[in-house]
């Protein structure tokens, strides 16, 4: 299994002022959101960023200054100007999200912003 593999629906995309981990959201994990749409959460990309806060926070607190966010209403954006850092978030993220018992704890600590 490739890097990318390992990390599909998500997708790191490099350029020469850095590197993004994108994701075209509404196809993956939708259930998880639909779990506090009554609270205003749609799965958009905003609530995609708040979720991989509280992973980072809670998580991988060593890669918080490295990782920054500049997500749309259609699409997670993470960035990092470390290549290799961020495809450690991507990998443990992306662990995360497959880890439906995890992926829902740190979920039900999100806050709408």
């Amino acid at each position: 299994m490739s890097f990318a593999d390992d990390i599909a629906p998500f997708i790191v995309v490099s350029y020469e002022t850095g590197n993004s981990l994108l994701l075209d959201v509404g196809s993956y994990k939708n259930e998880l959101f639909e779990t506090r749409q009554d609270e205003g959460f749609e799965g958009g990309g905003y609530d995609w960023e708040s979720l991989a806060k509280i992973f980072l926070k809670e998580k991988k607190p060593e890669l918080a200054d490295v990782i920054g966010f500049d997500s749309e209403s259609s699409m997670f954006c993470a960035y990092s100007q470390d290549l290799e850092l961020l495809k450690d978030f991507a990998i443990s993220f992306h662990y995360a999200c497959e880890d439906d018992d995890l992926i829902r704890e740190l979920f039900s600590r999100v806050e709408l912003d």
